[in-house]
This record gives structure tokens, sequence and C-alpha cells, in this order.
């Protein structure tokens, strides 16, 4: 197996070689970003949650571990709570965007790849009087190595932004029931 990838490697063309360390680099952000993400979403949620509980429970007031702490003044008006919720969810989603660009990206990043490999193989073959079957399979399942490197990369790219979709989602009910609860209570 590892024999098959470096022989790969070694003979790949440099734009598929660019093309696999483009796919390899976005990989690497795609998980990052993920994981940075959703540590941080969790922990957000974990806090208002907990805020959220309290607000209902027991406490008139909202709790200090929430992010609408921060910016709520003794008078809790709607637009004040409204604009607090905003830069709340701005600030948690930030860097999202960047897995969704991935995903939709790095499919045509491989093609490209893909498409730059035949052409290269059929440049090779273009001097030869005859090519069989047996000749040019293995150099275009070569060459499509680079779309099922996009397409793999896509898949989880285009998973995690969904997580993280959801989890901003989740941690905007939270701020938006305490905002109401702040709101009704005056």
């Amino acid at each position: 197996m590892i024999d098959t990838v470096l022989n790969y490697l070694n003979n790949g063309s440099a734009i598929t070689l660019l093309v696999l360390l483009t796919l390899s680099g976005y990989f690497i952000l795609c998980f990052w970003l993920f994981i940075y993400r959703f540590m941080s979403l969790n922990s957000l949620i974990f806090n208002e949650k907990k805020s959220l509980e309290a607000l209902t429970s027991r406490n008139a007031s909202i709790s200090p571990l929430s992010s609408l702490n921060k910016c709520s003044s003794s008078v809790h008006t709607k637009e004040i709570l409204h604009a607090c919720e905003i830069n709340i969810i701005k600030d948690a989603s930030s860097g999202i965007t960047w897995l969704s660009i991935i995903a939709s990206t790095s499919p045509f990043v491989g093609l490209f790849g893909t498409v730059v490999g035949i052409l290269e193989s059929f440049a090779k073959f273009s001097d030869q009087t005859k090519v069989g079957f047996s000749i040019i399979a293995p150099a275009i399942s070569e060459a499509l190595v680079a779309t099922a490197a996009g397409i793999f990369v896509a898949i989880f790219a285009y998973t995690f932004h969904q997580i993280l979709v959801r989890k901003v989602y989740e941690l905007n009910t939270y701020l938006k029931a305490q905002s109401e609860i702040l709101i009704a209570k005056g």
C-alpha cells in the first residue's frame, strides 16, 4: 500500500501534487476548525444552559457565566439584548464559513487534478500508434485519485459545517430564551 502511494507521488505531475497538497491543507484546516469551534461552542452552550436554568429557577438576574451578562445593563431593553445576541452569535459562528467554502470547492480542486492527469496521460500516449485499454486504464485511474480526494475532503467539511451550524442554532435558542425572560421580568 505504501509502495503504491509512493509510486503515485513519484510519477505524478507537479499539478497533481499541488492539487493533493491543497486538498491535504483543506483537510487539516477542516479538522482544526471543527475541533476548535466545536469545543468553544460546547463551552458556550453549557454556560448558557446553566444560566437559563438559574434564571428560570431561583435567580431573578442573569448568571455571570452567561455571554449576555457582558453586554446587558441594569435595564434590559429588547433592542439591547437583541443586539447582544447578534454579536454573540456572530462571534460564535466565526470560521464556520470556511467549512462551507472547503466543502464546495474541494471537489472542484480534485476534478481539476483529474482533468490535468487525464490530459497528461493522453499526451503520453499521443506518440504511440496502438494503445490498448490495459495501458489507458491505469493512467486514468491514477488521475481519478484527485477527484476521490476532493470528494473525501468535502464529505468531512460539509458534515462538520452542519454539526457546527446546529450548535450555533442551539446557542441562539438559549440566548433568545434568556432575553425573553429578562424582558418579561423587566
